[in-house]
């Protein structure tokens, strides 16, 4: 198994809707090496789900990859802000996975917090220009993450 942080804006898809939906499609993904890393990603995964673009950007909690990837329906639907004129059925170049909730942290593990971790100094998350919405996490990252929950 592998394990991954994946960013999402709560206003989107918050853990707590997560929660309450079971599972969702992750989607709207378009930054080639955040969707290389979709790609790779097996069921059974696991991710700590991150807060961003809020007042309290952080780690929220834990889900699961149910379901590999597959190409975005979010790029063919004019409707959707994730919308891709160049994608056709044909070749539509984003992918999308499904995700399943694990557990809602009892609070939110702030960015400025994640940052003052030594064993997390490493985790691209935390390292300057980082902005990737999708990025791999070390067991060892994984492992001090949960122990400061």
């Amino acid at each position: 198994m592998a394990y991954w942080l994946m960013k999402s804006e709560p206003d989107e898809l918050s853990i707590k809707d997560l929660a309450r939906l079971g599972e969702a499609r992750w989607d709207g993904v378009r930054n080639y090496q955040a969707r290389n890393f979709l790609r790779t990603m097996a069921v059974g995964d696991q991710f700590f789900f991150y807060h961003s673009s809020c007042p309290e950007p952080g780690i929220a909690g834990i889900a699961r990859i149910s379901a590999a990837a597959y190409p975005d329906p979010t790029a063919l639907d004019p409707q959707s802000h994730y919308f891709d004129a160049k994608a056709n059925d044909e070749k539509n170049p984003w992918s999308a996975v499904d995700v399943a909730h694990v557990e809602t942290f009892g609070k939110v593990l702030q960015l400025g917090y994640l940052k003052q971790q030594t064993a997390l100094a490493e985790l691209p998350l935390v390292q300057k220009g980082s902005r990737l919405s999708v990025m791999p996490v070390t067991a060892e990252q994984w492992a001090a993450v949960l122990a400061l929950r």
